[in-house]
């Protein structure tokens, strides 16, 4: 957790006068039991109105500027712990950015939102419990202890025989617990991994009828964190009943003693009532070290948790430019390219050879799982390539700045993704600053200029969360929109038109050769219609390149590309 406090160094002021404040608290807290006993044997006791007055000012003097100590320490903290949390979720959010395909796909989606929240939730309030009792019970507990002994030295031994009962019992509480709060994380995880797969596919649940089954999995896997997160509750709160248990003994101890010693003159009754508030104040302030090492042990397996995302050295480092390098032979050229997606998986891709010339149109087909996606996803260098060189205009993709790089391509997934706001702040994401000029343009260039001017609102109309205001076919066009707006030198469509009629699907082909003539289009789809036009076309087959060529060739010398064909045909057919 140390290495993370370097994200909190805006808040240095706040850390420092926290503590110190907090610290002015805690003497003033120390010292009313000693005004207190004054009050009591030399006010009380002698009938001294005014002395009890006085006493009673100075307890309510104390009283007050502790209050304002505690109101400024806890502003401060606040200020600091939120501060730390954000600037640490800006850092986290920026290295997930940083980081490939591979890297993200190695950690998973489900663990990372849980390290964005819950775990630095966690850190949060271990930073603000840091300036806030860090200093403050440790002092009074050992305070507490001197200012018995500055009362009575038998009575001090008293304090002395508790401080073992109660680590005795830290001891075993923290021991037992550390575990299980590590483990309450995994199960978090698990359970954040069930609900977001079940969420993204309800409507696939729904169609197969499998809600039973899948409530059945979440009931499971929610019981599992809930009987751990029981037992460690269970555990964590024997701290209280146990603790309550040494004090009321300790106490019990005081008074038998403490009348003992008054009735032979060795105390005063003022004297025992002090010592019984400074037993109160320093198992009180034992028990607030107990919380403090669970919360900091909690934080401390969560820090392991950012830590680990943060310490993560990209394996594509985001910008590694050549500026020695200059662009040449304009296209794209895979050179023996094979991928694998991890060091022990199977080849994904195996030996591709293909040159794509710039402003041409390449189709790619095949069945599924044949590697078409993952071909596109090494362009604009989402992966690297386990084997073989791949060059964008002349230069090696490793020698190019990711930025860039990227800049020059546009890509749009399998799944529409639509970002919640207006559309046309999603148009602006494939173009910032673009004006209405623009993203009409592009709507009319991707097919969907009609149905948002039907819309009341047009450019301004909400976009709902994922785009669920708007049809399968609507969303694809407005991603393509959002691809083509700053008209790309390279645009890749992944099974972008799937959702769309043909005659939908050939005008959109067609406004795209017309407006975006100096384009390198490639364009995925299990449609032979949608890419038999096409310049070239590329048949995968289980990551290989079985087929190379026009339309015509293929269909005279490629029996995979011939049996798609023949597939359709048939299908059209019936």
């Amino acid at each position: 957790m140390i290495d993370l406090l370097k994200y909190a160094k805006k808040y240095r002021k706040q850390i420092i006068l926290g503590p110190f404040f907090k610290f002015l608290e805690a003497c003033f807290e120390l010292v009313l039991p000693l005004f207190m006993a004054r009050l009591v044997d030399q006010g009380i006791r002698n009938n001294d109105r005014s002395y009890v007055l006085q006493m009673a000012g100075w307890m309510l003097l104390m009283s007050i500027i502790g209050l304002i100590c505690v109101m400024i320490c806890q502003y401060y903290s606040s200020i600091a712990s939120q501060g730390f949390g954000t600037e640490l979720r800006n850092q986290l959010m920026k290295k997930i950015n940083q980081l490939s395909h591979a890297e993200l796909n190695s950690f998973g989606t489900d663990t990372l939102i849980t390290r964005m929240t819950n775990d630095i939730n966690q850190l949060q309030l271990a930073l603000a419990m840091l300036i806030r009792l860090v200093i403050r019970a440790p002092f009074l507990s050992i305070g507490s202890v001197i200012m018995a002994f500055y009362i009575n030295v038998q009575m001090g031994l008293i304090f002395l025989l508790m401080l073992p009962l109660f680590c005795l019992i830290l001891y075993f509480i923290i021991k037992t617990t550390v575990p299980l709060y590590k483990k309450v994380q995994e199960k978090l995880d698990l359970l954040n991994r069930q609900i977001s797969q079940n969420l993204s596919g309800v409507r696939v649940i729904r169609a197969f009828a499998r809600k039973q089954t899948e409530e059945k999995h979440v009931n499971d896997v929610t019981d599992d964190l809930s009987s751990i997160y029981i037992r460690v509750s269970n555990i964590s709160a024997l701290l209280t009943p146990a603790t309550t248990l040494v004090m009321n003994l300790g106490i019990l101890a005081l008074l038998y003693l403490g009348g003992i010693k008054v009735n032979i003159g060795g105390l005063q009754q003022g004297e025992v009532l002090a010592l019984i508030n400074y037993m109160n104040q320093m198992l009180l302030a034992l028990i607030v070290v107990s919380n403090l090492v669970i919360i900091f042990t909690r934080a401390s397996a969560s820090a392991s948790r950012v830590s680990e995302v943060l310490s993560v050295v990209p394996s594509i480092q985001s910008d590694t430019p050549n500026n020695s390098l200059k662009e040449h032979e304009k296209g794209i050229i895979f050179d023996h390219v094979s991928f694998r997606y991890q060091p022990e998986a199977g080849l994904a891709l195996t030996d591709i050879s293909l040159n794509i010339p710039a402003s041409s149109v390449l189709g790619i087909t095949g069945p599924t799982g044949g590697g078409k996606s993952t071909l596109t996803q090494l362009i604009p260098r989402f992966y690297d390539t386990s084997e073989g060189n791949l060059f964008v205009n002349g230069i090696n993709v490793r020698d190019w700045s990711i930025e860039k790089l990227r800049k020059k391509i546009a890509i749009t997934p399998q799944t529409a993704v639509l970002f919640t706001g207006t559309i046309r702040e999603n148009l602006q994401w494939g173009k910032e600053g673009a004006t209405d000029e623009e993203c009409w343009q592009a709507l009319e260039t991707a097919q969907c200029k009609e149905f948002v001017e039907n819309l009341s609102e047009g450019l301004d109309t909400q976009v709902y969360e994922s785009g669920k205001n708007f049809s399968g076919g609507q969303k694809q066009r407005l991603t393509i929109a959002r691809a083509l707006i700053h008209k790309p030198d390279v645009l890749i469509l992944d099974d972008s038109l799937s959702a769309l009629d043909y005659q939908t699907d050939l005008n959109l082909r067609t406004a795209l050769q017309r407006d975006l003539k100096e384009t390198t289009l490639i364009l995925i789809s299990q449609r032979i219609s949608s890419i038999q036009q096409a310049d070239q076309i590329l048949v995968l087959a289980s990551g290989k390149q079985v087929g190379l060529g026009t339309h015509e060739e293929l269909l005279q010398h490629s029996p995979a590309y011939q049996e798609i064909v023949a597939s359709q045909e048939e299908e059209s057919e019936k």
